[in-house]
């Protein structure tokens, strides 16, 4: 039959295989078929992508490698379970370090050895906009530890280095990502946290695609971390706009914020493309709204703070309503083209010469 003659293609000329079956000449051509398809699974599910194979014989699944003098692996007694396989270790590490409620199986210094990840004294936290790149540029990158964060494959990577910035750069150009701030290993989750959270409110720029950092937008997340608090503090303290009509509320806001911002009429004049005197009428009807609170250093700082959240949080919006307009395009378009209807396939064969 054809499968003993593969068996014994296999057996004769895989000294590998020969040495995980032994002297069990007999095993019959099902058990044979079955233990090497567990071996093939087995391999395929541990070994790490990009690593180096060994040219050791890999016996996992009940075939065991013969051992010298008949002996078991040193630490091992006849009946344990072998090793966890390395990708196991570097995902329980990764867990470990990104869940600050975990309860790691042993030490991270024994953990971070048996995975072969040498613990760094800081780290980052990576995330991809197109989940699929996560492995390509871990191998680009060579030393950081993939896992799962917030239902995303992330990245951490080692940032001990004063050039680590330019160090990402390079290998992520062209991916739209996000990348965390520098945190000790007992803050891993807050780097990768963040990352999500810039991920979520840039945008795709096509050609300009580029990494985005986290410390680049520090002051934006943190007006941006608590939008129903924020809006209690306008309510407060916007309350006496509350007369007017949105549209003439929204000019006043603008300029309210233009003249915080520029220090003045004519900076903030150029700020909002109108002229010095348009900016100096609006200023004396704010301040016969607002009364003597303009003039209140600490009123002055919350109104600022409360106004450049609302900007913040407009913008916001408008980034994600893009870009669920363009899922929901991407959705239509894969819906049209994987079930066209017939008369639009013929338009389509005949736009394409056929």
């Amino acid at each position: 039959m054809l499968a003993d003659e593969v068996a014994q293609q296999l057996l004769q000329k895989t000294p590998g295989l020969s040495a995980c079956l032994g002297d069990e000449a007999d095993i019959d051509e099902r058990s044979l078929r079955h233990s090497l398809e567990t071996v093939l699974l087995d391999v395929l599910s541990s070994r790490q992508p990009g690593a180096p194979d060994t040219g050791e014989p890999v016996c996992q699944s009940g075939l065991e490698a013969p051992h010298q003098d008949g002996l078991q692996p040193s630490g091992t007694t006849a009946g344990e379970e072998q090793a966890t396989p390395p990708d196991q270790t570097r995902q329980a590490l990764f867990h470990a370090l990104a869940d600050a409620r975990a309860t790691p199986p042993q030490s991270l210094p024994d953990l971070a050895e048996a995975a072969g990840w040498p613990l760094p004294p800081v780290v980052r936290g990576v995330v991809m906009a197109t989940p699929g790149e996560t492995q390509q540029v871990a191998a680009l990158l060579g030393d950081s530890l993939t896992g799962m964060f917030a239902g995303r494959p992330c990245l951490l990577v080692p940032s001990h280095v004063e050039d680590a910035r330019a160090r990402l750069e390079l290998p992520m150009g062209g991916r739209l990502a996000a990348v965390g701030h520098e945190v000790p290993l007992k803050d891993t989750p807050s780097s990768l946290r963040w990352a999500h959270r810039l991920l979520a409110l840039t945008p795709d720029r096509g050609v300009e695609t580029r990494p985005v950092f986290v410390e680049d937008h520090f002051s934006s997340l943190l007006l941006l971390q608590d939008e129903p608090l924020t809006q209690a503090l306008a309510a407060h303290w916007l309350r006496p706009l509350g007369d007017l009509t949105s549209r003439q509320s929204e000019r006043l806001e603008a300029t309210l914020l233009a003249w915080f911002e520029g220090g003045g009429a004519p900076e903030a004049a150029k700020s909002l493309s109108v002229h010095p005197q348009t900016i100096r009428y609006r200023m004396r009807q704010l301040e016969k709204l607002f009364g003597p609170q303009l003039r209140d250093p600490r009123i002055r700082f919350e109104l600022e703070l409360i106004l450049r959240s609302r900007r913040l949080m407009a913008q916001a919006r408008i980034v994600q309503a893009r870009m669920a307009y363009v899922r929901q395009g991407r959705r239509r378009s894969r819906a049209f083209t994987a079930n066209p209807a017939p008369d639009t396939a013929e338009a389509i064969a005949r736009v394409n010469g056929l």
